[in-house]
């Protein structure tokens, strides 16, 4: 057992550091061995865990295809998602319309 009163600040310190990272592994490591021994029992039924939990398999998103080209190098272009590149915005800020810039 630790008597604490016979710590100094900077040992107490050192302490409370690896207790707190002690406590928060603690559950991640039990998780990770509850996780892996259901997945066992899962695959000694012939089963995977993820259809016994009645998930499906996340679906694999095919590349998003190209919609519009950048007038000045026709190798960049973009998907119509996600933010607007600073050359389709320039262009529009010129005077182009998104159909100018289209595919």
């Amino acid at each position: 057992m630790i008597n604490l009163d016979d710590l100094s600040l900077k040992e107490l310190k050192d302490l409370h550091g690896r207790v707190g990272k002690a406590i928060s592994t603690f559950n991640d490591r039990h998780r990770r061995a509850a996780l892996a021994e259901i997945e066992e029992i899962a695959r000694a039924k012939g089963f995977t865990l993820s259809e016994l939990a009645g998930m499906s398999a996340p679906r694999k998103r095919s590349p998003a295809v190209a919609k519009y080209v950048n007038p000045a190098d026709s190798s960049d272009t973009w998907s119509g998602r996600g933010r607007k590149p600073r050359w389709f915005v320039a262009a529009l800020k010129a005077g182009k319309t998104p159909e100018d810039l289209s595919l």
